[in-house]
């Protein structure tokens, strides 16, 4: 009994500082990892971070200190923690190529959340789709098209092509071509796409719009009409618009060629 007890002192003696301070550093390591987290947090919230980078990024230091202070710990205790620090780093690197999509759609997140290329109740053409965005995930973006069908599109395809933004400024200009016939007075025509520009109340004053001939096609004289509208009013000026020229040329016997020549409009 005594042998065994002398033992135990010995050990105590040995390893019980060690084991001590082990988990004094586990201890007050994980402290400390809170501490970051939260402090990390509030910097990121005052600087107006979006709340899924925020809870991510966060997230993530409290995982790296957290790791940080268990190989500490175990440096304490004897074990040779250069041994860990390889297979972190092997597993780490493994991860990252299998993840390597993954990670390019986290990067192109983080860019679209730093520079706000887009926002969610945007119309936006971008990774080849067109819709109005819903959510902005860190690794993808969620859109609505006109049709209300609901596309998942991966960042890293947003952030990669040209990204089009059809509602981030306040106004638009609507590109009409009308076709007359080559037969009619074209001083005439010009006078009534006038008098229907003038008659639309939701068509700005400021910048002034453009009545012109843009092209002697085959079967027909063409003529750009390009007013200006607020963004909201575009779609209900659009259509109303082609429904009153085209009632408007056939009060006035101007003539439509046959197959009309088709209205332009950008992809909206």
């Amino acid at each position: 009994m005594e042998k065994i007890m002398e033992k135990l002192v010995e050990f105590f003696y040995s390893y019980g500082p060690k084991v001590l301070s082990a988990f004094a550093i586990l201890f007050l390591g994980w402290i400390a990892a809170i501490i970051v987290r939260k402090i990390i947090g509030r910097i990121m919230i005052k600087s107006r971070v979006d709340q899924t980078l925020v809870s991510f990024v966060t997230n993530v230091t409290y995982v790296a200190v957290v790791a940080f202070v268990v190989i500490a710990a175990l440096g304490e205790l004897g074990f040779q923690t250069a041994s860990f620090v390889a297979v972190i780093g092997a597993a780490g690197l493994a991860i990252g190529f299998a993840l390597q999509g993954s990670l390019s759609n986290f990067a192109s997140g983080v860019l679209m959340v730093v520079f706000k290329p887009l926002k969610i109740g945007d119309y936006v053409d971008a990774g080849g789709t067109s819709g109005t965005v819903e959510e902005v995930g860190i690794f993808s973006t969620i859109m609505k098209t006109p049709d209300n069908k609901r596309i998942i599109v991966p960042n890293s395809k947003i952030m990669s092509n040209n990204v089009t933004n059809y509602s981030v400024n306040d106004m638009r200009r609507v590109d009409i071509v009308a076709g007359v016939s080559y037969a009619d007075n074209l001083d005439k025509v010009r006078k009534v796409i006038e008098e229907i520009l003038s008659a639309e109340e939701r068509i700005l004053k400021d910048p002034k719009w453009t009545v012109a001939v843009l092209e002697l096609a085959d079967s027909s004289v063409n003529f750009a009409v390009r007013p200006w509208v607020k963004t909201a009013d575009y779609w209900d000026v659009f259509f109303h618009l082609n429904e009153t020229i085209k009632k408007r040329f056939d009060e006035e016997g101007i003539s439509i060629p046959f197959p009309q020549t088709d209205v332009h409009l950008k992809k909206d």
